[in-house]
């Protein structure tokens, strides 16, 4: 009985065939073609914008000078309350993980790919390993000890702010103001003026060295007029956090809005 069944559907299934066959040769050549070249242009252009999706990336880069508190901010988006003091660290730490203020939320949330990049001098090369897959930047300046380091802070927000991978693909940047929890640390706005101010002495500076001397590949700013951060092309913004109180809501909601389920 199944048989005759799985016969009478295959004769079925065959006279289909035979139908749209004779119905495709009814239809003149140059229709039959720019159907078929709808088709085809159709499938792909689906696969390009599920791979296009797919491919958008997940990579948050911390960075910023030694001692700014950038490791402890890594541990406080991952595990929230439950890290404790400070960390210093020599080398990348990496993870892909739901931040840590979302792990009790309901629905489809992403995981974000955090790379902790050391500040320290000799370690930053390692920052252009991963500078071309960020999604986002999230530059920490110690807000306490800020003026000290001033030079120093400007000089590396420079460099980054002028790179290829960064300038190219217009990735946003957020300088996270670290620790301002303190009593004596400085306010947001009194630190984006003093490294506009402090930038803007750097563009002078390189402006008069020869090409070979600059090993940037942008430069920053509008000619003839004081640099401001609403100038560079990628979109940078300035917040307050505390990774020591766990004060990060700035900054969670700053990668959350780069990287997108």
């Amino acid at each position: 009985m199944q048989m005759e069944g799985f016969e009478q559907w295959k004769e079925e299934a065959r006279q289909w065939v035979q139908q749209g066959i004779e119905y495709a040769l009814q239809i003149p050549p140059p229709q039959l073609y720019a159907a078929a070249a709808v088709l085809v242009l159709t499938t792909l252009l689906l696969l390009f914008i599920r791979l296009f999706k797919r491919s958008k990336s997940n990579t948050v880069v911390l960075t910023g000078l030694g001692g700014s508190g950038k490791t402890v901010l890594f541990y406080r988006l991952r595990d929230g309350p439950s890290h404790q003091g400070t960390v210093t660290s020599m080398g990348p730490n990496e993870g892909t993980f739901i931040l840590h203020y979302e792990s009790t939320k309901k629905g489809k949330i992403r995981p974000a790919h955090i790379v902790d990049v050391p500040g320290h001098s000799r370690l930053r090369t390692k920052l252009d390993d991963f500078l071309p897959q960020a999604a986002c930047i999230v530059f920490v300046v110690d807000a306490l000890e800020f003026l000290p380091n001033l030079s120093a802070v400007a000089e590396y927000l420079y460099d980054i702010l002028t790179k290829a991978s960064v300038v190219k693909k217009k990735v946003p940047l957020l300088i996270c103001c670290n620790k301002t929890d303190k009593v004596t640390a400085h306010t947001m706005e009194f630190i984006r003026k003093q490294l506009e101010k402090e930038i803007e002495k750097l563009r002078a500076s390189r402006s008069g060295m020869s090409e070979a001397d600059i090993a940037n590949d942008f430069t920053l700013g509008i000619p003839g007029e004081a640099f401001a951060f609403t100038h560079c092309i990628n979109k940078v913004t300035i917040a307050e956090a505390s990774g020591l109180t766990g004060e990060i809501s700035q900054v969670e909601q700053f990668i959350r809005e780069h990287v997108k389920p």
